[in-house]
């Protein structure tokens, strides 16, 4: 079997896993749509692929990172021996369709930024069939020491990358909001700032707490309650009406609240709202299958 690693889509990310096998000593045959994006690689070693069938035929492992699953399935053969790491970011389902093929497809999430590939702070999730974990762990892991199966269903890491996704951009969104709503007051952000941090510790200890909660099904306020949740939200508002701020988020969790309270959950803890969100998909008729490991 070939030890050349093939990486398919050469953005930032595709770039620095490229980078990663090179100094890891791994031969690699790149490919990216565009021509012209695999600045230094080709003098460092990478062969360029005059198309994915040509990369995917000299290797035995595919890194694939491009834009969407679109993209992907655009050029994916109809047959191969290459074991299929597809690292693009994108939904459960998708990964689910494409692992439909019958290819060897193992689909993935990077949990770390470019810069950080190749170093003991990467992280990739992986989920599909154990056996082609196995072949392309090695070569996974010098990407990312923490390289982790994470289920056998395909859309398992995707899962994960979109709820911590989620995490993410709503934390951010908080933040911003925070910052504008300071502003609005005539706090200064360098003020602002050591008060905020603090906050980010309350956060991290609710996490354990929420994951415990929703596992029994039991919501106990043990601090603070959804119906004082719902109070702070109606203020909130009213504030950031007052200085004519977008308050389009803070209405959305204000209606989240409410439906909780409506449904008896007032006396509950903060992690019940979480249910109340999940039933709201129910209704609509979109729930998708749930990653579990």
């Amino acid at each position: 079997m070939s030890d050349v690693i093939a990486v398919l889509g050469l953005g930032p990310m595709g770039r620095s896993l490229t980078s990663a096998l090179l100094r890891a000593g791994r031969p690699a045959v790149v490919w990216n749509r565009t021509p012209g994006r695999a600045g230094d690689l080709l003098d460092r070693g990478a062969r360029w692929a005059a198309g994915p069938a040509e990369a995917l035929e000299a290797a035995s492992v595919a890194l694939i990172c491009v834009r969407n699953y679109a993209a992907v399935a655009s050029f994916l053969p109809v047959r191969t021996s290459t074991v299929l790491v597809n690292l693009t970011s994108g939904r459960p389902a998708e990964a689910r369709d494409l692992a439909a093929r019958d290819l060897p497809y193992l689909d993935g999430a990077i949990l770390s930024p470019a810069p950080a590939i190749g170093t003991p702070a990467a992280t990739i999730l992986c989920s599909g069939p154990p056996d082609l974990f196995e072949q392309a762990g090695p070569v996974l892991r010098d990407l990312a020491p923490t390289t982790v199966l994470v289920g056998a269903d395909p859309g398992a890491a995707a899962a994960y990358e979109t709820a911590l996704l989620d995490l993410f951009a709503m934390s951010v969104g908080g933040l911003v909001h925070a910052f504008a709503m300071a502003d609005a007051e005539g706090i200064a952000p360098r003020s602002f700032a050591p008060l905020a941090k603090p906050m980010a510790g309350l956060l991290t200890e609710q996490i354990d707490r929420f994951a415990e909660q929703l596992t029994e099904g039991r919501f106990p306020a043990a601090i603070s309650s959804v119906a004082s949740m719902s109070s702070t939200l109606e203020h909130l508002v009213d504030a950031a009406d007052g200085h004519d701020l977008d308050s389009g988020a803070l209405r959305a969790l204000r209606a989240i609240a409410a439906r909780a309270v409506a449904a008896g959950h007032g006396d509950s803890g903060y992690a019940a709202l979480s249910t109340v969100i999940r039933d709201r998909g129910g209704e609509r008729g979109d729930r998708r299958p749930p990653a579990r490991s």
